[in-house]
């Protein structure tokens, strides 16, 4: 039991005889981390993107009359929100609650995440002046996240915490679009028309998402994973150019002390750049077998996905063909951790999510 008296030793992770005692993170034995180290596992071990939030109906009722921000900013609600999947689902790791702007807005950049919007800028970047006024982010930004990730380690025992950010292209392409965009032609033309403020604000950015993980990896998080959301409206020779280089000085920064998982959306193309960026597992999507993506990854890298999340409103028998194709396409891989190809929907129905964490379970035990 934890401190807080809740049984998180039936998701299947790591029990009290089983954690590190050599100063590595709690979770550090846990099927998850030993997956995405490519080692032999007792199961498939399980998390869902977006599982911490909007399809828990428990959340809700913990948000009313709160920002989105506000909850991503407060330890004590950070900390119960990441922790209401693990006790619902049983899922093998906590993703730690936040917004991949949120370090943004602890700088105080003039943003707010309006409801059915997104991340919406006040003064979108256009110049090398703009970017100049974006401050380098300290542990001091962040203390938050820091008490935050302390209180959750504490109450998930053996359970291991996914430290979070988001990379530096995604983040540009939000303070440059000004908020979310269909197309990205602000952001397309600005790192082609403009490349040496492009390049300093991408430095920037990865600045602050380094920064952003470090803290979270050393108040004891146990993975970390980089959300490059909009890599996939890139070609592979755009993303090389102008894109990796910077998302590999985080990888490179953070170093290896914990496994690192680079994701993004519609990113076939760039399965093979994102791993040569430095992560230790690539989530892939729904649309690319794991088998066909780890073969271009490369056999130094676990692969995470991907159940479509849409497929989750289907009948049980369809939904457990797919689990079970899955499953069996990672066992073809050097490491697997089952997920979704993208995250929950907000209409998901909880107990669905429940009982493909208990499939994934079963049907993988070896």
């Amino acid at each position: 039991m934890t401190n807080s008296g809740i049984d998180l030793q039936g998701s299947g992770t790591a029990s009290d005889d089983e954690r590190s005692d050599d100063g590595r993170p709690p979770g550090a034995s846990s099927a998850l981390v030993r997956a995405a180290r490519r080692e032999p596992t007792a199961y498939t071990p399980v998390w869902f993107m977006r599982q911490a939030g909007r399809s828990l109906p428990e959340y809700r009722k913990l948000r009313e009359g709160i920002s989105m921000l506000e909850s991503c900013m407060r330890p004590d609600l950070i900390t119960e929100i990441t922790l209401q999947p693990v006790r619902r689902h049983g899922v093998d790791a906590a993703i730690f609650f936040s917004d991949i702007v949120l370090p943004l807005k602890a700088l105080e950049l003039d943003l707010d995440i309006v409801p059915g919007v997104g991340p919406v800028i006040a003064q979108p970047v256009r110049t090398m002046q703009d970017v100049e006024r974006i401050p380098e982010l300290t542990p001091e930004h962040v203390s938050f996240v820091s008490e935050a990730v302390a209180m959750l380690v504490r109450e998930l025992g053996g359970t291991p915490l996914i430290g979070f950010a988001g990379a530096p292209y995604t983040l540009a392409s939000y303070l440059i679009e000004g908020g979310p965009s269909r197309h990205h032609e602000k952001t397309k033309a600005f790192m082609h028309a403009q490349p040496d403020v492009w390049n300093a604000l991408l430095a920037r950015l990865g600045q602050i998402s380094a920064e952003f993980l470090q803290v979270q990896i050393d108040a004891g998080a146990s993975a970390v994973q980089l959300f490059d959301s909009w890599a996939g409206s890139l070609s592979r020779a755009t993303y090389e150019r102008f894109v990796r280089p910077h998302s590999e000085r985080i990888f490179t920064s953070i170093g290896d002390a914990v496994p690192r998982i680079h994701f993004g959306v519609g990113t076939a193309q760039l399965l093979r750049s994102f791993g040569e960026a430095g992560a230790d597992v690539v989530g892939v999507d729904a649309v690319t077998p794991l088998d066909e993506a780890s073969a271009l990854i490369g056999p130094d890298h676990a692969v995470q996905g991907n159940l479509d999340p849409a497929l989750l409103f289907a009948d049980w028998e369809s939904i457990e063909t797919e689990v079970r194709r899955i499953v069996a396409e990672g066992r073809r891989t050097p490491g697997h951790i089952f997920n979704l190809g993208h995250g929950v929907l907000p209409a998901t129905d909880p107990d669905v999510l429940t009982r493909v964490v208990a499939l994934v379970h079963e049907i993988s035990q070896r």
